[in-house]
């Protein structure tokens, strides 16, 4: 029994230190540049709200899932159980943050708006009978969150359908629901109140003429491979 033990502790050991190598071994997280200036998406999103949703909203979730990761490195090699587990709800808040900007980001353009084609129309029309239809649905979902968070256009692989979900705060669509994403509006009041104040309605109305449909189209091709 004792050897038994001392297998499993050598084992667990093992484990801990592969983990830790892995994990030593990635490169820290940085800010990604946008595509486009601040005021490239006005009158629809105002400069300052893009400046500083960018510079200082997403950097500090950068800057703290760095930290974040280092200390739950720290406690993985020390094999620190506790902290890892108390680390958790800082992963996943930062760590949600950044995945959802990034996507966000890459969501808008200033060559934005209109309708999207192909593919992801027919998929559109098949799974909510209508564009109309799909922005009324998204629209309302995103505007009813409480609080802060994110209203989603997903693609769910197991149907092969597209479903509209809504995540609290900064719940990763994909790792909460499963659902992978393509397409989020960002409904934190830092998203939108130095311009639109506390009528989230008429942002959410406002951002789809900015919504960059090949980037959401290229998202749904590459979430079907």
């Amino acid at each position: 029994m004792l050897c038994r033990a001392a297998q499993i502790r050598r084992c667990a050991a093992g484990l801990s230190h592969s983990l830790t190598q892995v994990t030593a071994s990635r490169q820290k997280h940085s800010l990604p540049d946008l595509m486009y200036d601040y005021g490239a998406l006005e009158p629809h999103i105002c400069a300052e709200i893009m400046q500083l949703h960018h510079s200082k909203h997403h950097a500090t979730y950068v800057n703290n899932l760095n930290v974040t990761e280092e200390k739950y490195r720290e406690a993985l090699a020390k094999g620190d159980v506790t902290t890892q587990v108390a680390l958790q709800p800082a992963l996943k808040f930062n760590g949600g943050g950044h995945i959802n900007h990034t996507i966000f980001w890459t969501n808008l353009s200033p060559s934005g708006g209109g309708e999207p084609q192909g593919e992801l129309m027919e998929a559109i029309k098949r799974d909510f009978g209508s564009f109309q239809n799909m922005k009324d649905k998204m629209s309302t979902a995103t505007v009813a969150v409480q609080g802060s968070g994110w209203g989603w256009l997903g693609y769910d692989k197991d149907s092969g359908r597209l479903r509209i979900a809504a995540c609290a705060n900064q719940d990763p669509l994909q790792g909460t629901t499963g659902l992978i994403p393509l397409l989020g509006i960002d409904v934190w009041e830092h998203a939108y109140y130095l311009q639109y104040k506390n009528v989230r309605p008429d942002y959410v109305k406002a951002i789809w003429n900015v919504i960059n449909w090949e980037n959401v189209s290229d998202r749904l091709r590459a979430a079907k491979k």
